[in-house]
């Protein structure tokens, strides 16, 4: 088994792009959006041949890509706990270590890519997740608002990840905010997956809640800081032109 597989997750629809290309083929300085985090990983020398998570129009992602890389169709998107647990027939017995990235964040680079397999690895962890420290939300780092914001203890640790509306004033002076960039171990990554509620108003199982789950399970979870760049996705064409100008 290989030290560490990575799965790339661009099924989404990408409504709010008010386009008919999906969302992952959008231009970029010319290039589609995956294709800047597919070279990335490239550099890295992590992994080869990465999983791509794809959905409707995947023929289309496909065709654009080649066939250098290995594919799962995830025929309904009901979120990315889901997406990433559609892959475990490809991955489960390919790796000891999965890491998760996305193909509407295209500015992810190899290092931060090289930095959380590492210290993952290093560090023996159940799972470990990226963090983004900002100095505040101003200008084109306002994106990050709707991002949960990390929970510490006294201790430094992790001890969930907090989100709403309604926060109150020390919970809105936290400035580090969380990307959702985990790596996991395989053994602890798949069970986990199964245990994850979709009691939301979208109906989704989403792949940050393992944060709290292996808070409440005292699993071993580590953190590291990437740049915020790294960490900028894309929604809508508002986000998209933000790209171009970072």
């Amino acid at each position: 088994m290989k030290k560490i597989d990575i799965v790339v997750l661009a099924a989404g629809h990408g409504k709010r792009m008010q386009s008919e290309t999906p969302k992952v083929l959008s231009l970029l300085h010319g290039k589609p959006l995956i294709k800047h985090l597919l070279e990335n990983i490239a550099l890295s020398g992590v992994c080869e041949s990465p999983v791509i998570v794809v959905g409707q129009k995947r023929e289309v992602v496909m065709a654009e890509l080649g066939d250098k890389y290995r594919y799962v169709f995830q025929e309904e998107q009901l979120g990315t706990g889901h997406a990433v647990l559609s892959a475990e027939t490809v991955l489960k017995d390919s790796a000891e270590n999965v890491l998760v990235l996305y193909g509407d964040q295209p500015y992810t680079s190899a290092e931060t890519i090289r930095k959380l397999s590492e210290a993952h690895i290093t560090q023996g962890n159940d799972m470990t997740m990226a963090t983004v420290q900002l100095p505040d939300f101003s200008d084109w780092r306002a994106s990050f608002m709707s991002h949960g914001r990390i929970g510490r203890d006294g201790a430094g640790n992790i001890s969930g990840i907090i989100y709403g509306k309604n926060l109150t004033p020390e919970q809105l002076a936290i400035t580090e905010v969380d990307p959702a960039l985990f790596c996991f171990k395989a053994s602890w990554l798949w069970p986990s997956l199964r245990k994850l509620k979709n009691e939301n108003s979208h109906g989704e199982y989403y792949l940050t809640d393992l944060v709290s789950l292996a808070c409440a399970e005292k699993a071993k979870l580590g953190s590291i800081s990437i740049e915020a760049k790294d960490a900028v996705g894309v929604n809508t064409r508002e986000h998209l032109e933000l790209l171009h100008t970072i």
